[in-house]
């Protein structure tokens, strides 16, 4: 199925996929994002043009290959991608803030990686969005229909993943090692940090995500309801987009809210 919104610009490269926004508008931020098990840079289209269409530059790769035996290895090796991904968006250097999102073990790696704080100056992301972490008990089992219910209940993106022949079906099965995971969930970083997950995720672990945003001094916990594992996907997608940019917009505001509601009847 074709997706109205995706306007994936061409890029040289063949292991990134790029989405510039309108001509003539000056970039606002670079966005990275990290796919998690099984999902494809593909998967991320709608997602990456919605961000673009708001004068964001964004880069998606390739989902990290976490290697139980090597979790060190694996850290270091999706570091230096990401550095990369963000030097090279443009000829004189990424447009900042630079921010990081990442969803299932891409987000479980970016927490990991950022728990380090081995990063040069220039490499280093300025804000992070963690959405979909899974819990340490998290597991899936049986067939793809099982899989697509555990992720989403959003039509357009069950059939974008049913369709794309390079998903990897039954990756939530593949256990997520434990170092990573202890350290995604005990970092205390002060980086800027969204966490996103949907109410009906039966992946996530809601009081470990709750003790985590407590732990850091500048994050914020969104809860989507209704939504499942792949929260920046699910039928909220719209509404999920939209809390990215209000982070993104306060993060270019000293954190501090553009629009405050002073006074409501919803």
């Amino acid at each position: 199925m074709t997706d109205p919104t995706d306007r994936t610009a061409p890029t040289g490269r063949t292991d990134v996929t790029d989405h510039h926004g309108p001509e003539g508008l000056r970039v606002r931020a670079t966005v990275v994002v990290v796919p998690g098990r099984g999902e494809t840079r593909s998967t991320y289209a709608r997602l990456g043009a919605r961000l673009a269409a708001d004068a964001y530059r964004v880069r998606v790769v390739d989902a990290p290959d976490l290697d139980p035996g090597d979790p060190t290895g694996s850290l270091d090796r999706l570091g230096a991608r990401l550095a990369d991904a963000a030097a090279t968006t443009a000829d004189d250097g990424a447009v900042r803030p630079v921010v990081w999102v990442g969803a299932d073990t891409g987000a479980v790696a970016l927490a990991a990686l950022l728990a380090r704080e081995a990063f040069e100056p220039q490499a280093a992301p300025d804000a992070v969005v963690l959405a979909g972490l899974p819990g340490h008990t998290a597991t899936t089992a049986g067939g793809w229909d099982e899989e697509l219910d555990v992720r989403t209940s959003c039509p357009v993106h069950r059939t974008r993943l049913t369709d794309d022949p390079q998903v990897r079906r039954g990756s939530l099965g593949d256990p997520v090692p434990d170092a990573l995971l202890d350290a995604a969930y005990g970092a205390e970083s002060g980086l800027p940090t969204l966490l996103l997950t949907g109410d009906a995720d039966p992946l996530a672990d809601h009081d470990a995500l709750l003790r985590a945003a407590k732990a850091r001094p500048r994050a914020r916990l969104s809860v989507v309801r209704g939504a499942h594992h792949d929260v920046l996907n699910d039928m909220q997608h719209r509404a999920v987009a939209a809390e990215i940019v209000t982070f993104l917009e306060a993060l270019r505001n000293d954190l501090v809210p553009v629009v405050a509601v002073e006074t409501s009847a919803w």
